[in-house]
């Protein structure tokens, strides 16, 4: 699969308001990102169901009660503008294989007269809450997500940072993010509760909006690798 066959198509929206989030889904070659409903609850909780040991530093929900509690959060998230949750979709065979989202959506009080000013669009955000179905694990599906995900916040937010939190314990995620050239900003002390109800030490990562190309090709490079 060449080069461009991973470029993804993205929705557009002119403004951030409640009809645009829930309009705003991500295509790529493999997967797609569709604005977090109800109507997912119980996809999701079979997504992650029986798999307690992929979990160990994430909150995953594991029935559908718990599954019903995890959208009721992302959709008052994402009323309150503060959030836009998704559920990652295989599109070979349109079943849902796990859930991310932008949380802790920041828009800056630029002054009257600045270029920025009055903006709905973010000026920065936070990608976390990614897990997956242990069918989707080393497929390339998280890549093509996160290649989705800062897609979208770079080119058409145009935000000027992008920020992950990872446990502290938890390796794996710290070694992706530095796959793709995330760069670590330090840790986190009792910084939040963790997945195992203790609070957790976190490492900080973030890209940058001078560095989001150099990112991007990264990705597609990964992506191209498992063609």
């Amino acid at each position: 699969m060449g080069l461009l066959e991973f470029l993804p198509v993205i929705a557009s929206a002119h403004t951030f308001s409640h009809t645009d989030l829930m309009e705003n889904l991500l295509s790529g070659a493999h997967i797609r990102l569709e604005p977090l409903t109800h109507r997912h609850v119980e996809a999701l909780a079979a997504a992650a169901a029986n798999e307690p040991s992929l979990y160990q530093w994430s909150p995953v929900p594991q029935d559908k009660a718990q599954a019903e509690d995890y959208v009721s959060t992302a959709v008052a998230w994402r009323d309150a503008g503060t959030a836009v949750a998704y559920a990652i979709v295989d599109i070979n065979n349109d079943t849902v294989i796990g859930s991310s989202r932008f949380f802790h959506i920041e828009r800056w009080s630029w002054p009257q007269g600045h270029a920025r000013h009055g903006r709905a669009h973010p000026d920065a955000c936070e990608i976390g809450y990614t897990w997956f179905a242990r069918s989707a694990i080393r497929t390339g599906a998280n890549t093509e997500a996160k290649l989705l995900m800062l897609t979208h916040a770079f080119e058409s937010w145009q935000v000027f940072r992008v920020c992950f939190h990872t446990d502290a314990r938890n390796q794996r995620s710290q070694a992706a993010l530095e796959r793709i050239g995330a760069k670590f900003e330090g840790i986190l002390r009792s910084h939040r509760m963790a997945a195992d109800f203790i609070p957790r030490d976190s490492f900080r990562y973030s890209i940058v909006s001078a560095e989001w190309p150099a990112v991007r090709d990264r990705l597609i490079k990964l992506l191209n690798r498992r063609s």
